[in-house]
C-alpha cells in the first residue's frame, strides 16, 4: 500500500486538491462579490475582460446538457474521465507527468463540483485582441486542464525517460539471457 502513495505522487494530489480550490475559490469571487452573474461584464484590461458565461456542455459547447438526464450524464461522463486520470497518475513515478495530470484532474475536478452542484460550469476569464477572441470564455479549470494536456503530450513527444532506454540501446543477443 505505500508503495501507492510515494512522495511524487502526494504531492500530485495535494496539486490536484489545490487546482480545484482555486478554481472554486475565484469562482466564489467573480459571482459573490464581484457580482458578476448580475453585472456580466467588467473590463479589467484591454485584452482580458470578466465576462460572466453559463457553459451547460464540454470542450466547445459540444454535448450540451440541454434535460437533467443530459446533466447527469455529463457528471458521470467527466467523473469517469477523472477517475481514469486519477489511476493513470498513481501509476506514474516521474514528477513532471504527475504534475501534468494533477492540473487535468484538479480541473476536473473544479468543474465536475459546478456541473454537480449548478448543473452548469461558470466561465469567466476573456481573453481578446480588440474583438477577436482566440479562445471561448473560460474559468482556471480549463486553463489547468489545457495546460496538463500540453504538458502530457509535450513530455510524451519530446522527452525520454532513462529507464528503458539503457536496454532499448543495446543489441538484441546482449539483451538475451542466451
Amino acid at each position: 500500500m505505500s508503495d501507492i502513495f510515494t512522495r511524487n505522487r502526494l504531492v500530485g494530489l495535494a496539486f490536484a486538491a489545490l487546482i480545484a480550490a482555486m478554481d472554486q475559490l475565484v469562482k466564489w469571487y467573480v459571482i459573490g462579490p464581484l457580482n458578476l452573474r448580475s453585472v456580466r461584464n467588467i473590463e479589467l484590461l484591454p485584452f482580458f475582460d470578466l465576462t460572466y458565461t453559463e457553459n451547460r456542455g464540454i470542450s466547445l459547447g459540444m454535448l450540451q446538457a440541454t434535460t437533467l438526464e443530459m446533466r447527469w450524464l455529463l457528471v458521470a461522463l467527466t467523473a469517469g474521465i477523472a477517475l481514469i486520470v486519477l489511476v493513470w497518475m498513481m501509476r506514474e513515478r516521474i514528477l513532471a507527468d504527475i504534475l501534468g495530470l494533477a492540473l487535468i484532474l484538479g480541473g476536473a475536478i473544479g468543474n465536475i463540483y459546478d456541473r454537480y452542484v449548478l448543473g452548469y460550469v461558470i466561465d469567466y476569464a476573456d481573453l481578446h485582441i480588440g474583438t477577436f477572441r482566440p479562445f471561448l470564455v473560460f474559468n482556471i479549470a480549463d486553463a489547468a486542464i489545457t495546460i496538463g494536456v500540453v504538458i502530457i503530450l509535450a513530455r510524451s513527444l519530446f522527452v525520454r525517460d532513462n529507464e528503458g532506454d539503457a536496454d532499448e540501446a543495446k543489441p538484441l543477443a546482449e539483451n538475451s539471457n542466451a
